[in-house]
């Protein structure tokens, strides 16, 4: 067996890991302890940069210094439509790169989309490192079925900076099925729809099990849209109804912003189970100089109504790729939801009912893609066996031809990898050059298809046009990479190019950038340990200071001093110039220590005011 393969989900809200033990899948815990890992990468104001759960938890203090949801951004433009739909909700700014993709602007430092995917997925590389005591430099990522060639690519970017090896780009349905189909006992050949409803995209595939093969019949989606636009919807009913009472418009101002997204997404998963929550956010604007708060009580039933156009936008692709797969609703026999957001019960009752059967509750959707790339690397390792994996291409991909038509050489749903030659020619007379513009999408005219590459043939031999015979071919392998190649038949001239990634980085930024990540692998670890400390020591600072505010007057003064005088020591340690970690570390054990104290006074408080009520 080879060097061990790990699987990844790497998410737009949150990431996962896992390996292959003793045949089975695992899920890998952070170093929190936690199954998923956001999505969430910063720069805190010393320059260190923060990924996961510590990045999440600065984000009201520090928004614009802070991404999330970069995934969606992954091998788009600046100037897409979604992308500027993007940005209002975003408290950091996205500007154009050299190449006119959407990047991200941090500390007057630019950077692709793929760099952020790196972090994430570097700190998922060194938990599965910790987990099974060796080092991992091989992978299986997942991306949304309906990502195109540009967003593939840009994943195996991201995957090159991190350190690691992208065995395989493998569809996010695709590998949740293969996590719930892998070692059924049942030799039955059955039909499955993966409902995939993520943080930022939406996959809706179709597949036959049958003994041990896993055939892909069909896919659709929706790369622009997932849960960030339910917790959008409700940030943008809530801004509503406070500007209606107050004036105010908090949209425009990144860090109350940054409150209400947080407080849109905490009540989105209460309401899961609930049917009301509250949002409070006090302090969060000031209206004439005095400070207003934000009170508003959001009913599951207005949740619903807010988000069931969003739902309903998912049914439209789910009918396509059963007109694709030649079935009806009847025709699949089990029904998996993947992805956080189809934990909304709306969700889970109007696509069963679209299907017209119960969803599986045998899986969990946050680890069951991840949990199947580890077992599409056990796969290729060869641990796994008498599993033979049968995917397809999402979109048409083609060619433009005369008159400015797409002419689709490779259609959607084919299986892959795959093939395909087409003989072309000339479109004027004596043409010394023949361009090849490939093309990627579902439209009749070139302009309306998103744009993957341009090769040209030159040297073609003066002739009239239609005789030069031109042979274009397309070579998709098992990611769903696209090369290209043409050849003049009659002179044996050749041009070939694998479709470039449109991260925006070099090849020789990339290896930098991987390069630079692995000889600072110490110094990251380091400054992550000290960033981690910091947290808690301004957390303590904070909690302490408002406590002694609270029951200071209930403190004796000699507890009372000790108490200041370890809050002056820590905070000394945290602003000094040269910062001493081991300095934070004895003035946060001392406050700590002393701070019992005041929890103390809180519990003879109450006590106290429990007697009183008797």
């Amino acid at each position: 067996m080879g060097e061990r393969i790990i699987g990844i989900d790497l998410g737009t809200t949150n990431s996962c890991v896992a390996v292959l033990d003793e045949g089975e899948p695992r899920v890998v815990p952070n170093a929190e302890g936690a199954r998923t890992t956001p999505s969430v990468v910063a720069v805190s104001d010393k320059g260190e940069q923060l990924v996961g759960q510590i990045a999440k938890r600065q984000a009201i203090t520090n928004p614009s210094n802070t991404i999330y949801a970069a995934k969606r951004l992954i091998g788009r433009k600046f100037e897409d439509p979604e992308v500027r739909e993007l940005a209002r909700f975003l408290p950091y700014e996205i500007v154009a790169a050299d190449n006119g993709d959407a990047w991200i602007s941090v500390e007057g430092r630019r950077y692709s989309p793929s760099e952020v995917g790196a972090a994430v997925l570097r700190m998922l590389k060194e938990c599965a490192e910790d987990f099974v005591g060796e080092e991992v430099t091989r992978a299986v990522i997942t991306v949304p079925a309906y990502f195109d060639d540009a967003q593939r690519q840009a994943t195996k970017d991201a995957g090159k900076i991190a350190g690691l090896e992208v065995e395989r780009i493998i569809n996010e349905p695709t590998a949740a099925t293969l996590a719930y189909g892998v070692g059924r006992d049942s030799d039955q050949t059955i039909t499955v729809a993966v409902y995939d409803l993520g943080g930022g995209t939406f996959d809706i595939s179709i597949l036959e099990l049958r003994e041990g093969a896993f055939e892909v019949l069909s896919t659709s989606g929706d790369t622009f849209l997932g849960g960030e636009d339910f917790d959008n919807a409700i940030v943008d009913w809530a801004a509503a109804n406070f500007k209606a009472e107050h004036g105010v418009e908090l949209r425009d101002d990144k860090l109350a912003k940054q409150r209400l997204k947080e407080a849109a997404e905490k009540a989105k998963h209460e309401l899961s189970w609930s049917l009301d929550t509250e949002i409070n956010l006090p302090f969060i604007a000031a209206v004439s100089g005095q400070p207003v708060h934000l009170e508003l009580t959001l009913s599951r039933r207005k949740l619903e109504e807010l988000t069931r156009a969003l739902i309903e936008r998912t049914l439209g692709p789910c009918k396509s790729a059963l007109d694709d797969a030649e079935l009806d609703a009847s025709g699949i026999d089990e029904l998996l939801l993947v992805g956080g957001q189809t934990r909304m019960p709306l969700v889970a009752t109007l696509v069963g009912e679209f299907f017209g059967t119960e969803p599986s509750t045998g899986v969990n959707p946050d680890e069951v893609v991840a949990c199947g790339a580890a077992i599409q690397g056990g796969i290729l390792e060869g641990e796994v066996k008498g599993v033979v994996l049968l995917d397809v291409a999402p979109l048409n991909i083609g060619v433009e031809t005369a008159g400015g038509v797409f002419t689709s050489l490779i259609p959607k749903g084919t299986t892959i990898p795959t093939r395909k030659s087409e003989i072309f020619s000339t479109s004027v007379d004596n043409q010394p050059v023949v361009p090849v513009h490939v093309l990627q999408g579902l439209r009749e005219m070139a302009e309306d298809n998103k744009s993957l590459a341009r090769l040209q043939l030159t040297d073609i031999p003066p002739a009239p046009r239609g005789v030069p015979q031109i042979r274009v071919s397309f070579d998709i392998n098992a990611d769903g990479i696209l090369a290209v190649s043409a050849q003049d038949l009659g002179t044996g001239q050749s041009a070939s190019m694998t479709v470039q990634p449109t991260s925006g980085l070099s090849q020789e930024q990339l290896e930098e950038l991987a390069e630079e990540a692995e000889t600072k692998k110490s110094e990251d670890a380091a400054r992550r340990e000290l960033a981690e400390l910091r947290n808690r020591a301004e957390t303590l600072i904070y909690t302490c200071a408002r406590s002694l505010e609270a029951f200071g007057g209930s403190l004796s003064p000699s507890d009372r001093g000790d108490i200041e005088s370890d809050l002056h020591q820590l905070r000394t340690a945290l602003e000094a110039s040269e910062v001493d970690s081991m300095a934070i570390r004895d003035g946060l054990s001392a406050l700590e220590t002393s701070s019992h104290q005041i929890y103390e006074a809180m519990l003879s408080d109450a006590e106290a005011s429990d007697a009183d009520e008797d």
